[in-house]
C-alpha cells in the first residue's frame, strides 16, 4: 500500500512539473515531493527518501520566491521538516525563516516557524523564549511544550509533550496530501536526540514500526 502511495505522488510531481509553475502550483509540487519522500523513508528506502524530501524543501523555498501571500509560515516550516527528516543540514531554511521575519510576525505559526528555525540554529535560549510566548497563544499547546522542553533539554517534560502531540494526530482526520504520519513527532525526535534527549514512544500506527528484537 506504502509503495503504491510513493508512486502516485511521484507520479503527480512529474505530471505537474510540466507546466508553467506559479507560487501555487510550486506549492503542489512540494506537496507531492513530500508524500513521497516520507512514504519511501517509511518504506525503508532512505536514499530514494532523501532525494525527495530535499525537492520537497527545494520547491516550498521557490514558490515563497515566486510571490508567496503573506504570513505563509507553512513553507520555511515544511522546507526545515523535509530536510530534518532527510539527514541533511536544515540550517540554510532556518535562516530564511528568520530572515522573512519569522521571530516578529503578527501570528502564532510564524513564530513557531521562528522557535523551529532557532532550534536548528542551535540557539535553544531564544527557541525556549518563543516557544513559550507561543503557549499563551491560540496554538496547540502541546507543540510549544514540545518546543519549550526540547530547548531546554528537559527529557521527563518532553516525553509529556511528545505524546500528546502524537496523541492529537491519531485524533485527526485530515493529512497533507492524506500522508498518516505524525511528521512532527518525528522531526522533534530528530531535534531531541541533538540534545540527548529523546525519548522511546509507544507504538502508534501514525509512526515506523519499529524491528522486534531477535
Amino acid at each position: 500500500m506504502l509503495r503504491r502511495v510513493s508512486e502516485t505522488a511521484i507520479e503527480r510531481y512529474r505530471r505537474g512539473e510540466a507546466r508553467d509553475l506559479d507560487q501555487r502550483q510550486l506549492t503542489q509540487l512540494a506537496n507531492a515531493a513530500w508524500a513521497a519522500g516520507l512514504h519511501l523513508l517509511l518504506e525503508g528506502e532512505p536514499e530514494k527518501s532523501r532525494e525527495w524530501l530535499q525537492t520537497a524543501a527545494q520547491r516550498y523555498r521557490e514558490s515563497w520566491d515566486a510571490g508567496a501571500p503573506p504570513d505563509s509560515w507553512g513553507r520555511p516550516i515544511a522546507a526545515m521538516k523535509a530536510l530534518l527528516l532527510a539527514g541533511e543540514d536544515a540550517s540554510d531554511a532556518a535562516r530564511w525563516a528568520l530572515d522573512a521575519g519569522a521571530r516578529d510576525a503578527a501570528s502564532p505559526i510564524g513564530r513557531y516557524a521562528a522557535s523551529l528555525a532557532l532550534l536548528v540554529l542551535g540557539e535553544d535560549v531564544e527557541a525556549r523564549i518563543v516557544g513559550s510566548e507561543i503557549r499563551n497563544e491560540e496554538f496547540p499547546e502541546a507543540v510549544a511544550d514540545a518546543v519549550v522542553t526540547v530547548a531546554a533539554a528537559d527529557r521527563a517534560g518532553y516525553l509529556l509533550a511528545i505524546e500528546d502531540v502524537l496523541e492529537s494526530f491519531e485524533q485527526r482526520g485530515d493529512f497533507l496530501e492524506d500522508v498518516r504520519v505524525a511528521d512532527t513527532v518525528l522531526v522533534f525526535q530528530i531535534l531531541a536526540a541533538q540534545r540527548d534527549c529523546a525519548v522511546e514512544l509507544r507504538p502508534s500506527p501514525l509512526l515506523p514500526r519499529r524491528e522486534s528484537p531477535s
